[in-house]
C-alpha cells in the first residue's frame, strides 16, 4: 500500500497535524500501535497556552469547541512546604491564559473532527527502511506494509523515526514521577481534597515533592516527585502495591497527614514514570521526505509546555505543506528551521522549573519564580 502523508502516532501533535492538513483539504493517514482510542489511559490535565497551544486550535478550527472542555477553577495553584504552610495561593479567575482541560478529552475532540478511518489502529511500526527519493516503507507488528511519500515521527519519546534523521536518544535525567489517583475526593478523602483546592497543588522540599491537580468528577490526580537514580526507582516491586507505596511514602516521613494520604491512600496501583530528555536543542540535517514533531523532535523534563508545543509542531507542519503544494523538501525546511528555533529557545530556560521544585532552597526557589512571573501573585504570598 502507498500513501502520501504517513503521520506515526495519534497523540495530540500526529492528530492535529492530520487535522490542519484536513483544512487545507490535503489528505494525511495516522498509524498508531494502540488498538483503539481507549486502549490506555491518555493522563490528566494539561495546561493550554494562548501562544502556542491554542494558536495551533485556532488553526484546526476547533478552538470554541476546546473553550467547551475548559476545567472551570483548574488554573487555580497553591504552593505549599512540607508542613502544609500555604506560601502562594493564586485562585483562577479565568483571565491566565492557561485553561486546563483533560488530555483525553482534548484528544478525543480531534479524532472526532477527522475524517473516518483517518486513524488506523493497532499499526505499531516495527521497521522502517529507506527506499531512496524520500520514500519509505514501514513495516508494522501486524504484518502488513506501507510505503510513503512523507513520513512524520510523532511518535514520542521513543520514536522508531527518529532514527532516520538522528543518532540521539533520551536519556534519565535523575528525577522520577510515580503517578496515583483518589477518587470521589470530597466526601472519601476531603482533607486531601481541601489542601489540594480547585486546581493544582505543589508541595515540595529539596529531593521530593508532591504536585496533584484536581480533575473533573472528584478526582485527585498525583504525581510523586524524587530526585533518585534509575537504579533506585528500577528496584521498586510496582506489582507488589503496598509494599510499593510504603517504600515511596517512606521518602516524605514527617510531612503533614493530608499531604502523604495522597501517596497512602491512592487508590490506584502506582505507577513509576522515569523522566527522560532528549540532548538540549536536538537538531538534525535535512533528510528527505521524514521529519519529526512533539517529543520525537524535542523531548523535554515537564514544565507544562511538551503538549502545546507538540499541536503547535503539528500546524506549522501542516501549514508549511499547504504553503509549497508539490514542494515536500521546501516544506519540510521551512518547518524544521522554525522547529529548531522554537526547541533552542525552550532549552535556553536558566533553571528548568522541574529543577526549581526540588533544588536545595525548595520550596522557596519555585516561589521565587513564579512571584517574579506574575507579579500579581505577591498579594497571596504568606
Amino acid at each position: 500500500m502507498t500513501t502520501q502523508i504517513a503521520i506515526i502516532g495519534a497523540g495530540l501533535g500526529g492528530l492535529l497535524l492530520a487535522r490542519v492538513l484536513h483544512v487545507h483539504g490535503i489528505p494525511s493517514t495516522v498509524y498508531e500501535a494502540d488498538g483503539s482510542p481507549s486502549a490506555r489511559s491518555q493522563g490528566g490535565m494539561l495546561d493550554i497556552h494562548d501562544y502556542n497551544g491554542q494558536l495551533a486550535l485556532k488553526d484546526a478550527g476547533l478552538f470554541e469547541q476546546f473553550l467547551g472542555l475548559v476545567h472551570a477553577g483548574g488554573q487555580a495553584s497553591r504552593l505549599l512546604d512540607q508542613h502544609g504552610t500555604v506560601l502562594l495561593d493564586e485562585p483562577d479567575t479565568g483571565e491566565g491564559g492557561r485553561p486546563e482541560v483533560l488530555r483525553g478529552q482534548l484528544r478525543q475532540l480531534l479524532l472526532d473532527s477527522l475524517p473516518a478511518d483517518s486513524v488506523r489502529w493497532g499499526h505499531k511500526v516495527s521497521a522502517v527502511r529507506t527506499l531512496g527519493s524520500g520514500r519509505h516503507e514501514l513495516t508494522f507488528a501486524n504484518g502488513s506494509t506501507l510505503t510513503t511519500e512523507l513520513l512524520v515521527g510523532a511518535d514520542g519519546a521513543w520514536s522508531k523515526v527518529r532514527p532516520l534523521v538522528s543518532e540521539a536518544k533520551p536519556q534519565y535525567v535523575g528525577i522520577s514521577f510515580v503517578e496515583t489517583f483518589l477518587f470521589d475526593c470530597d466526601a472519601r478523602h476531603a482533607a486531601s481534597a481541601q489542601v489540594v483546592g480547585s486546581g493544582a497543588l505543589y508541595a515540595l522540599a529539596p529531593g521530593r515533592g508532591i504536585i496533584a491537580h484536581r480533575e473533573p468528577h472528584g478526582t485527585l490526580h498525583t504525581y510523586v516527585l524524587l530526585e533518585k537514580p534509575a537504579e533506585w526507582i528500577a528496584g521498586i516491586d510496582f506489582g507488589n502495591v503496598d509494599a510499593a507505596v510504603a517504600q515511596v511514602a517512606a521518602e516524605f516521613e514527617g510531612w503533614t497527614p493530608e499531604l502523604r494520604a495522597l501517596i497512602t491512600d491512592g487508590e490506584s496501583a502506582p505507577v513509576p514514570r522515569p523522566i527522560n530528555a532528549l540532548p538540549a536543542a536536538h537538531r538534525w540535517d535535512r533528510v528527505p521526505g521524514v521529519t519529526l514533531l512533539g517529543d520525537a523532535a524535542h523531548l523535554m523534563a515537564p514544565d507544562g509546555e511538551g503538549a502545546n508545543l507538540a499541536m503547535l509542531d503539528g500546524a506549522e507542519l501542516a501549514k508549511a505543506i499547504a504553503a509549497h503544494p508539490g514542494e515536500i523538501e521546501s516544506a519540510l525546511a521551512v518547518y524544521e528551521h522554525a522547529l529548531f528555533q522554537r526547541a533552542a529557545s525552550a532549552a535556553a530556560e536558566p533553571t528548568p522549573i522541574l529543577r526549581l521544585c526540588i533544588d536545595d532552597d525548595a520550596p522557596r526557589s519555585l516561589l521565587k519564580f513564579l512571584t517574579a512571573q506574575t507579579p500579581a501573585a505577591q498579594a497571596t504570598v504568606s
